[in-house]
C-alpha cells in the first residue's frame, strides 16, 4: 500500500470516529431531553388540585377526612395556635354567663401547631359527627366522656395522651397549655386504624362578589364578645374579641373569614356548671357573605346527619369559597 493510500485510510478513520462521536452525542442528548421532559411532566402534574368539600378552596387536602379540635376561648390561651386556619368553626357558650368555646375544623389547612386544645362538651359532639371528623380533645364532662369512651366518634383524647400526642407549653398556665400538630394526630390516628380519608360531607360554594357592606353586630357578651368587621376590599370579615384583633399566633394575623353563620338555638341548664346547647333540630339563622346578609333556617335531623343552613325559600345556600365561622347564639 502508497503512503497516499495509508494517509487517506487514516483521514477516512479519522472522520469516522468524529462522526460516531457527533452522532453519540446528539443520541444522548435527545435521550437526556427525554428524561429531562419525563421529569417536567411528572412534576408538573404532580397532584390535581380540586376545591375542598368544606371550604370550597383547592387544596392537596380536597378530600381527606376532616379533624375537629376543641379549642380554648379563655383569655389566658390568646393568642391562639391554627384558628386561622380552619376550614370551619364553631363556637358557642358553654355557661349561662356567655363563657364560651371552640371546635376548629381542618380539611384543606394543616397548622404547625394547634391549641390550646381543651376539653369536650356533648353540644359540640354531633357537630363533629355530622362531618365524619377525627375528634380531637383534653378531656370533657363525664357524660361525654362515656359516649366518647363507648366509641361514639373516632377521638383522640389528651387524657389518654397527655405528653405524647398532646405537650405542654411551660410559659403558659395549666390547663390552658395543651398542643397538639397534625403530625402527632396523624400518627395516633393510623395507630388507632382511624380512616384518613374521603370526606362524606359537602357544601355548596360560589364565586367571590362584593355586594355591600353589612356586618354582623357584635356576638356574646363580657371577655368573650365577638365583633365581624367586614372589609369590601378583601370580601372578608376581620374577627375581634374583646375589643381587640384575634390574632392566630402561628401566623401573627388577624383572623379573618369569608362567611360568618349566625346560629340561632336554646340552652337548658344540666347542672350548676353546664349548660346543653340545642345542635340537633332546626331554628333561626343568618348568613353574611359578600358584605351582605340571608335570613334563613339550620337543620339537623340526627347526631350524624348534615348541619344545613338554608334560606327562606329552603335552598340550601352557598358560601363563599373560604372559611366559614359559625357563631351559635342561644336565647
Amino acid at each position: 500500500m502508497t503512503l497516499e493510500a495509508i494517509s487517506r485510510k487514516k483521514l477516512y478513520i479519522w472522520i469516522g470516529a468524529v462522526v460516531a462521536i457527533v452522532l453519540l452525542g446528539f443520541g444522548l442528548a435527545k435521550i437526556d431531553n427525554k428524561k429531562i421532559d419525563i421529569l417536567n411532566s411528572t412534576s408538573i402534574s404532580d397532584k390535581k388540585l380540586n376545591p375542598s368539600t368544606v371550604a370550597g378552596i383547592e387544596c392537596e387536602n380536597y378530600n381527606a377526612r376532616p379533624f375537629a379540635v376543641m379549642l380554648s376561648s379563655d383569655k389566658e390561651a390568646r393568642p391562639l395556635s391554627g384558628v386561622g386556619e380552619a376550614d370551619m368553626v364553631f363556637e358557642m357558650p358553654v355557661v349561662a354567663n356567655g363563657f364560651t368555646r371552640m371546635m376548629a375544623v381542618y380539611q384543606c389547612n394543616r397548622p404547625k401547631k394547634l391549641g390550646s386544645v381543651r376539653s369536650s362538651r356533648l353540644d359540640f359532639v354531633p357537630l363533629a359527627l355530622g362531618f365524619n371528623a377525627i375528634y380531637a380533645h383534653f378531656g370533657g364532662e363525664k357524660e361525654v366522656l362515656d359516649e366518647l369512651n363507648a366509641g361514639i366518634i373516632d377521638n383522640i383524647d389528651g387524657l389518654k395522651y397527655d405528653g405524647t400526642i398532646y405537650y405542654r407549653e411551660k410559659s403558659i398556665p395549666m390547663p390552658h397549655n395543651a398542643f397538639t400538630n397534625f403530625n402527632l394526630l396523624g400518627e395516633i390516628s393510623s395507630k388507632l386504624g382511624y380512616k384518613l380519608s374521603s370526606s362524606e360531607v359537602s357544601y355548596m360554594h360560589e364565586e367571590d362578589g362584593s355586594k355591600g357592606e353589612i356586618e354582623p353586630g357584635p356576638i356574646f357578651n363580657k371577655e368573650f364578645r365577638v365583633v365581624w368587621e367586614y372589609k369590601k376590599e378583601t370580601n372578608s370579615y376581620f374577627r375581634s374579641r374583646a375589643s381587640k384583633p384575634e390574632i392566630d399566633k402561628n401566623t401573627g394575623k388577624q383572623v379573618e373569614a369569608k362567611n360568618i353563620v349566625i346560629m340561632k338555638t336554646t340552652w337548658s341548664p344540666i347542672n350548676k356548671d353546664y349548660i346543653r346547647v340545642k345542635t340537633v333540630g332546626s331554628g333561626g339563622l343568618l348568613v353574611y357573605k359578600n358584605g351582605a346578609v340571608i335570613t334563613g333556617t339550620w337543620e339537623k335531623k340526627n347526631d350524624r346527619a348534615k348541619l344545613f343552613f338554608y334560606d327562606q325559600n329552603h335552598k340550601e345556600i352557598p358560601f363563599v369559597a373560604g372559611s366559614v365561622w359559625v357563631e351559635i347564639v342561644t336565647n
